[in-house]
């Protein structure tokens, strides 16, 4: 009887988002672009780690490439916002996919070590135009819907993330294996050309504020709400603790470490992404009708738990799979519930330039995690002494997290 409430309870639990889905047709194409787009990513995504190893690279090039996913944002951030607050959304978001779409053709000529450094470039272009398209799109949620409808969609972003991601992960490791790289790429590009047709015949108009402003006159502004209203900086502080979860490089690693000699890499990076990526689609529908302000710190203590044990089977690599998945369990709720709690707690008119700062602290968050993981690696340390060290960082965010809620007033999400 207990087994099938609960089944019951997640199936009604996935009907809210169905609903809101059918209700509300700009967030249902905007969905249908992420998940075409996130599922094209990870096939390069894939392509890009086993090239790498292929190569034989060191671990500090692994962790580079990991942090250039991430540089771009936090370079753009104190502009993107900015940017966000002043221009149509939908004119802007279109560019962008123009960019990712040339970048990713552009990843065809990788070839040798010699290329190494125009992939640098590359990624770094090509997350340029994925950042910002994601601080426009962050930005423009809130102006849609509101309330819960707010958190359900930033839970569907999530699940989308995680669903491409595991779909996008575990199929990229057999295409990899099967015909090589080069396909990988070619896929990417054409899935963001059919991304870019989708959002092109989408009418969406939305109100931009500020457009009289000059640039710095805004960013100025920005800084003035900030000291004004901490909360949104400690809100910004805390979602950037969910970075802690980078796990790029050090997957790429324990592959290269631990199974590249009973399992093909490509396979082994597929199945490793695609068991964490289980765990980022069941767990915000498990959590997400019981997630509060106040459970947030039991979510960010179970965060540093699952990493541990991942850190304590890390050589084993089935029971790696399985631990992978618990590790992603907790993943998708800290990111949402941190994100809706910043959009819940500032005005309207800051969005996109709070949307894009927060971004910067969030990636900023993963690139020194990335490059942390390569420089601890390459100086001897263990994978699982890394990884146990990550999972300590979760209970830091509890413990912040809790000096917030008593120090400050905070709105609830519902």
């Amino acid at each position: 009887m207990e087994k099938n409430a609960k089944f019951y309870a997640t199936l009604a639990f996935m009907n809210q988002y169905i609903h809101l889905l059918k209700s509300e047709p700009i967030l249902r194409r905007l969905s249908l672009i992420q998940l075409i787009a996130y599922f094209g990513a990870w096939f390069s995504n894939v392509a890009i780690y086993t090239l790498l190893l292929q190569l034989d690279v060191s671990p500090a090039i692994i962790a580079i490439t990991a942090a250039m996913h991430f540089i771009a944002g936090i370079i753009q951030a104190p502009f993107s916002g900015t940017i966000v607050d002043r221009v149509q959304p939908k004119k802007l978001m279109l560019a962008l996919l123009a960019v990712e779409i040339i970048a990713t053709l552009l990843l065809l000529s990788i070839a040798t070590l010699e290329d190494v450094w125009f992939l640098f470039v590359l990624i770094f272009v090509r997350m340029s135009a994925a950042s910002f398209y994601f601080t426009a799109e962050m930005s423009l949620l809130p102006k849609i819907l509101k309330g819960s409808k707010l958190q359900k969609a930033n839970e569907i972003h999530s699940i989308i993330w995680s669903i491409s991601y595991t779909l996008g992960m575990a199929l990229s490791g057999f295409v990899v294996y099967a015909v090589g790289v080069k396909v990988a790429f070619i896929l990417d590009a054409l899935l963001f050309v059919l991304s870019f047709f989708l959002l092109y015949t989408l009418p969406l108009a939305v109100t931009t504020y500020s457009a009289h402003e000059s640039v710095l006159g805004m960013m100025r502004d920005t800084f003035v709400y900030l000291k004004k209203y901490p909360t949104a900086f400690h809100l910004m502080l805390l979602h950037a603790f969910v970075g802690l979860t980078t796990f790029d490089a050090l997957i790429a690693l324990m592959v290269n470490q631990y199974y590249a000699s009973i399992i093909a890499i490509s396979l082994a990076l597929g199945f490793l992404n695609a068991s964490r990526a289980l765990g980022l689609v069941i767990g915000p529908m498990v959590l997400g009708n019981w997630i509060t302000n106040t459970r947030l710190i039991y979510i960010f203590i179970a965060q540093a738990i699952a990493i541990w044990i991942w850190a304590y089977v890390m050589e084993n690599f089935y029971l790696s799979l399985i631990a992978s998945v618990l590790v992603g369990f907790f993943t998708t709720t800290l990111w949402s519930y941190t994100y809706t709690l910043l959009q819940k707690n500032i005005e309207e008119k800051y969005y996109g330039r709070i949307v894009a700062y927060n971004d910067m602290f969030f990636l900023s968050s993963a690139t020194i995690t990335s490059l942390a993981i390569g420089f601890l690696a390459s100086h001897g340390f263990s994978l699982e002494f890394i990884t146990t060290a990550l999972g300590c960082g979760f209970i830091l965010g509890a413990l912040y997290f809790a000096w917030i809620i008593k120090t400050k007033m905070l709105k609830e999400v519902l």
